[in-house]
């Protein structure tokens, strides 16, 4: 048994690394986090048209996402009641219907039993089929072409479940009238560290960029003066980060939505469509969410990079990365290409940004196989008690610098919250308290 209390402590900063390796604490997870939080099954553009459907997981649990015949979405175990075997072993793709290779069990699109071979014989006509289909996603909701799913009847609506994160997701989710598309086929590759890292990387650390990415940047950038020039940009722009719900985002305060990492083609459209942009989602924020994000506990996506990702866990010391590329849908060709070239480049599975950062996470995930090293306390106070409150009119808390571990230590409140076994109830209520309290000490 473990004490949560003793496990994080985000008033203070503290984390106790057996979080990261814990066999127990991740039997947990699954149970009081995966299975009560809203998490991202798919977006549309990958469903188009009756009998779309795509495999995903929702933790450990394989989940099937298809089109119905109706438009509307349904999601499903993807799992035989037989004898628990896949009903369907393909990514993706178009189908009528599913069944199972081992004995021949089918379910219609809406994850209905249908077929019983030798139903006469075998079962001599004793078995109601209608009791019988796969465990069904009870709750989908679609944010803009973003479909999210939760196992847990009671947990808030995904739009309170949001909260302010909604302001800053929208900074993708509706930033172009014809919205957005993926490349086709997700980029899979595994990494030997717990999901906390990358999520929590993504909520909250820009910290990291100077130092580890430091090789990274020499590469992409050829000329020593540019990259100098680069540097000090990056360290002197101001910065703002979020966190609220568990969830978080950071980004630099820029001049202009150019220059681009994706190069000047991409750049060009962008500057065709720049008031397109400033209509759907302001200038403000055009300009500045711009960054690293995390919807809790593992969507996450870099906007200026174009690329999104599920860290699904894989035990307490592996995960298997799911990322993809996402496009404005109505972009020329030039501009897309431009995207897809500089996403592989950077965050792909052989990205120089993103090996960097999967070095980081398996080196810690490494270290922590020492006795000692799992007792060690780990330091995440940056910027504590130094947290603000509408900062430049954004909603919810706003750091007035992107340097600070506020979102990490708002994940690991959320974390805790539900690890405690609190009711949904509970943890709104508590939130209500905190955030109540923090803006009475900031207008303090």
């Amino acid at each position: 048994m473990f004490d949560v209390s003793e496990l994080v402590q985000p008033d203070q900063g503290l984390i106790n690394p057996s979080i990261y390796t814990d066999p127990e604490i991740y039997q947990a997870e699954l149970e009081r986090v995966f299975a009560r939080s809203w998490l991202f099954l798919a977006h549309d553009t990958q469903l188009p048209k009756p009998g779309s459907f795509v495999q995903t997981y929702m933790a450990e649990d394989p989940v099937l996402v298809v089109r119905q015949r109706d438009g509307s979405v349904k999601a499903f175990l993807n799992q035989c009641r037989h004898r628990g075997m896949r009903i369907c072993r393909a990514d993706e793709g178009v189908a009528r219907a599913f069944t199972c290779t081992y004995h021949g069990w089918g379910y219609n699109l809406a994850g209905e039993l249908v077929n019983v071979p030798m139903q006469d014989r075998a079962y001599h006509d004793d078995i109601d089929k209608a009791k019988w289909g796969p465990t069904r996603v009870p709750r989908l909701h679609n944010h803009k072409g973003f479909i999210f799913g939760t196992w847990d009847e009671s947990a808030p609506s995904f739009e309170d479940y949001l909260g302010d994160m909604v302001w800053y997701f929208d900074a993708l989710a509706d930033r172009y009238d014809a919205g957005l598309t993926l490349v086709p086929g997700a980029t899979k590759w595994v990494i030997d560290c717990n999901w906390k890292f990358a999520a929590e990387q993504f909520a909250s650390d820009m910290y990291h960029v100077p130092s580890s990415h430091a090789s990274a940047l020499v590469a992409l950038i050829e000329d020593p003066a540019i990259l100098a020039e680069f540097q000090a940009q990056s360290a002197a722009a101001p910065g703002r980060q979020y966190a609220g719900n568990g969830h978080g985002s950071g980004f630099a305060l820029r001049p202009d939505l150019v220059p681009t990492q994706a190069g000047p083609d991409f750049d060009a459209w962008v500057v065709a469509n720049r008031e397109q942009i400033y209509r759907r989602i302001g200038e403000q924020r055009a300009l500045a969410v711009n960054g690293h994000n995390t919807v809790f506990p593992n969507f996450s996506w870099l906007t200026i990079n174009n690329t999104m990702r599920v860290w699904h866990p894989r035990g307490p010391g592996q995960i298997e990365v799911w990322s993809w590329t996402y496009l404005p849908k109505d972009a020329d060709e030039r501009a897309k290409q431009a995207v897809r070239t500089s996403t592989i480049r950077t965050f792909s599975a052989a990205g120089v940004f993103e090996t960097d950062d999967g070095e980081n996470w398996t080196e810690i995930q490494q270290v922590l196989r020492g006795h000692q090293a799992r007792k060690t306390t780990f330091n995440a106070r940056m910027g504590l008690g130094h947290e603000r409150h509408g900062t430049d009119g954004m909603p919810g808390g706003v750091t007035d610098d992107m340097y600070t571990e506020m979102a990490a230590r708002g994940m690991y409140r959320r974390w805790a919250d539900l690890m405690s076994g609190l009711s949904w109830p509970e943890i709104t209520d508590r939130d209500e308290a905190r955030q109540q309290g923090e803006q009475e000490a900031h207008r303090a």
